[in-house]
């Protein structure tokens, strides 16, 4: 019997059929990433039904040196779940494990296991009058294992933060099979390295995320949303710091979008329509919100905002959405502009931050340097200008071929970006992670002292290399030179 054959009867035996499929049916919807631009192979799907499960599984595979790809809703955008070519790992999905283990309201926290959804996690709070801030486009297949494993962000940073500000307590799996169990919450613990926060953003590098506890907050009463018309970028970063100004910390979501963005939503979403009547360089999409002890004065916050930004001629037109149903619509043509511009053709999407207030003369400076230097290309630029992290996307030229251009000019533009954003001070990647996307240009641009680090870590907490081989740690220049 081969070593692999051996590996696989052994893990049959341990998770049983459901647990373990290498029915390539099964197996391959998932060995391709959400985008489309890497597909690899796996020696099986493992789909363990509990901690316990995992901590075998993972003990089996560094016994057998068998490589482990972590995987929760495959949504995210640098290839960060997909296996490679070589057909040697296992993908393990945390999928089977979706179950909300406890949701405390008054405590204002709920446990919940890798594999629950996003939307899940939203109708569980709220049918407590609560709710999780952090949401995005992806929440019906998002999972908490991921988001954590990712640091994800979306559109309510600006005020919560991202996703390593909402867990409160974790559970994992080392790359030996023991169990990390630091899912009681403490309020202050200062007991050395906050080791939860290592493995948050780690892309499933140093530890399986099974389980964490997340803070809940009360459910909002009220909330206002505006549409605002503005004639250049950096009028959006005028009217950020005047709505901080005005609203304070009602300012839930701030998120911005140039008129190419928006027209291409109203042609791509059937019955979609512009907020405004009029043309307009750049749009503003502002969200205010109140919980019931603030629900009553957020109207007139809300009109307070829209007639100070027009007497300090901070937009060229405004609107206050009317009821809930205008306030989605408003939404909808903020979460379906990837969809839209990916229906337009190739491109090559960057999801990038800089300092908050260098971000509007960033976005002005370098779409156009981008367009100059890759003829026939369009630079767009839209998302949480609040928070210094916007998705930077440069379109083909028309006539391009989708898969050929994005590796061949595709790299070369999405080199010179990073080029800028290094120039900048900024971040390769503000919210998407690393995965295997943008592992070489993290080498390529990372400081050799937070590489070597990361290196260091790694390798102690996965002296095998078994987690999610080839994923977020560049390889050091000794390993890259052959």
């Amino acid at each position: 019997m081969s070593a692999q054959a051996e590996f696989l009867d052994e893990a049959v035996a341990l998770l049983g059929p459901r647990g373990l499929t290498s029915d390539p049916e099964l197996v391959t919807p998932w060995l391709t990433d959400w985008r489309g631009r890497y597909t690899g192979r796996a020696l099986a799907l493992a789909s363990p039904a509990s901690t316990q499960e995992v901590s075998a599984l993972v003990k089996l595979c560094a016994r057998h040196g068998v490589p482990i790809v972590p995987q929760g809703g495959n949504s995210g955008m640098s290839g960060g779940a997909t296996p490679d070519e070589s057909g040697s790992s296992v993908v393990l999905s945390l999928r089977r494990m979706n179950t909300i283990r406890a949701l405390d309201a008054q405590a204002q926290q709920a446990v919940c296991d890798a594999g629950v959804i996003l939307q899940t996690l939203h109708e569980a709070a709220d049918a407590e009058g609560l709710r999780f801030p952090l949401t995005l486009g992806g929440k019906g297949s998002a999972t908490v294992g991921g988001l954590i494993s990712t640091n994800a962000g979306g559109t309510q940073v600006l005020r919560h933060g991202s996703m390593r500000a909402q867990v409160l307590g974790i559970e994992a799996v080392l790359a030996d099979g023991s169990i990390f169990d630091a899912l009681i919450p403490l309020k202050k613990d200062n007991r050395g390295f906050d080791l939860k926060q290592l493995l948050i953003g780690s892309e499933g590098t140093l530890g399986i995320v099974t389980a964490a506890t997340l803070r809940l907050l009360p459910a909002l009463a009220e909330r206002a949303v505006l549409w605002a018309g503005l004639a250049d970028i950096r009028d959006t970063r005028k009217l950020l710091l005047h709505a901080q100004d005005v609203a304070g910390d009602a300012l839930e979501g701030f998120e911005v979008m140039p008129a190419h963005s928006l027209k291409a939503v109203l042609a791509h979403v059937p019955g979609a329509r512009a907020p405004l009547a009029g043309e307009h360089n750049w749009h503003a999409l502002i969200e205010l919100a109140a919980d019931k002890g603030r629900a009553a004065a957020l109207p007139a916050l809300a009109q307070g905002l829209l007639e100070s930004a027009f007497e300090a001629d901070l937009v060229e037109d405004a609107t206050i959405a009317a009821n809930e149903t205008q306030a989605e619509s408003f939404w909808t043509l903020r979460d379906e502009i990837a969809p839209a511009e990916r229906a337009l053709g190739p491109a090559m999407q960057h999801d990038i931050s800089v300092p908050v207030a260098s971000m509007a003369d960033f976005v002005a400076e370098a779409v156009p340097r981008v367009e100059q230097r890759f003829p026939g290309t369009k630079g767009i630029a839209f998302g949480h200008l609040g928070d210094g992290n916007v998705h930077f996307h440069v379109l083909a030229p028309a006539g391009a071929t989708r898969g050929e251009w994005e590796t061949s000019e595709g790299k070369l533009i999405s080199a010179f970006v990073h080029d800028l954003v290094k120039q900048w001070h900024g971040s390769i990647s503000a919210e998407h992670g690393i995965g295997q996307l943008k592992r070489d240009e993290l080498g390529r641009l990372g400081d050799p002292v937070q590489l070597a680090l990361m290196r260091q870590v790694k390798h102690a907490l996965d002296p095998q290399g078994l987690l999610n081989p080839g994923k977020l740690v560049p390889l050091a220049p000794s390993q890259a030179s052959h």
